[in-house]
């Protein structure tokens, strides 16, 4: 499949009274064209950063992208100028970002929010771009669009701002969309139906997606392939399949066994144990090391590879190595890898 993005040993760094924080340190993935690829991971483990990079917004300084490549469509964005990203933003990429209050202008009009971008860059006429306005507050589900387009953001519910901001995402038909967390602030009602609109979208568009989430809950609906960021790092990627049949790393173990599932589980969540590491000092050795109840001597004194487990399934855990002990997952794991094969094959 044609690759529409790809990132490539990428490492972003932003210098502090404290030091130097390592936010991202070598972090590889792509995206096709048509798929969506989901960045999923806790606070702080540079998946937001990483995405910010990509669309070069994040401040430099304090931030400064150190090393690394960003092929978007064959061009390193890294090399762009000030300028030159100004072409891409919002045309060829575009972000939902996660609070659709704060992202929106107060001050404006939904509907000349949605027009700004297609006005600036797409040879349009106001006209043509009010009528295309239109149809994209429709296409998101908000209804009565001609009304609704002359309202301001506060007007709005939490989810009509929402849709509201994939129709500004979407104004100038970008190739790429980015949305970072956005379900977030919104009701679990209400980021079902923006979960099952962005998968229309991509079906009507063809747009591929960026999905960035702390939830693996929301990634089995959403993402073709899943790229698992621990300490700046991706520590296991795949297909959906791949990670939630056959999930590698203990933190992916992890990530799964503290999901809520009211149809089986009594009592508290399970958490992960300790905090992430600080990234002003990163460990010599695995990041995970510290919290991974399976370390063995190896994982505080060296970085593991990321070892092959099939062609579209990789991990960066030294228990892949082949003098390794061989370690099951938890119970709780193995349910919910149980229960995502049965509702795989109920769809």
């Amino acid at each position: 499949m044609e690759k529409i993005i790809e990132v490539k040993d990428l490492k972003v760094s932003f210098h502090t009274f404290a030091g130097e924080v390592q936010a991202v340190r070598g972090v590889n993935f792509h995206v096709n064209k048509g798929e969506t690829l989901a960045i999923v991971g806790e606070s702080g483990s540079g998946k937001s950063v990483t995405t910010q990079s990509i669309m070069r917004l994040i401040p430099m300084p304090p931030g400064e992208i150190k090393e690394g490549q960003i092929l978007f469509q064959g061009e390193d964005l890294v090399k762009k100028t000030d300028r030159e990203m100004e072409k891409v933003r919002g045309k060829d990429i575009s972000v939902i970002f996660q609070d659709a209050m704060t992202s929106l202008n107060p001050t404006m009009k939904i509907g000349r929010q949605i027009t700004e971008s297609m006005l600036k860059h797409n040879n349009v006429s106001k006209a043509d771009a009010h009528n295309r306005a239109i149809e994209l507050l429709e296409l998101v589900g908000i209804p009565r669009p001609e009304k609704r387009i002359n309202q301001y953001p506060h007007e709005f519910s939490g989810g009509m701002r929402q849709r509201a901001m994939i129709a500004v995402a979407l104004a100038s038909d970008p190739k790429l969309l980015i949305a970072d967390e956005p379900t977030t602030a919104l009701d679990v009602t209400i980021q079902a139906q923006i979960l099952e609109l962005l998968k229309d979208i991509q079906k009507k568009t063809g747009t591929s997606i960026i999905f960035i989430t702390h939830d693996l809950g929301v990634v089995a609906n959403v993402a073709d392939r899943v790229a698992v960021m621990y300490g700046g790092k991706v520590v296991e990627t795949g297909t959906v399949d791949d990670v939630f049949y056959n999930p590698q790393h203990p933190y992916t173990w992890g990530l799964l066994a503290s999901m809520p599932d009211l149809d089986t589980d009594q009592g508290m969540l399970q958490a992960i144990p300790g905090s992430p590491p600080d990234l002003t000092n990163p460990p010599k050795g695995d990041a995970f090391a510290a919290r991974n109840p399976y370390a063995m001597k190896i994982d505080f004194e060296q970085q593991p590879p990321m070892f092959k487990i099939s062609d579209t399934h990789y991990a960066a855990t030294w228990l892949l190595h082949e003098n390794a002990p061989k370690v099951e997952p938890p119970e709780i794991v193995k349910r919910r890898m149980k229960q995502y094969k049965t509702k795989a094959g109920e769809r």
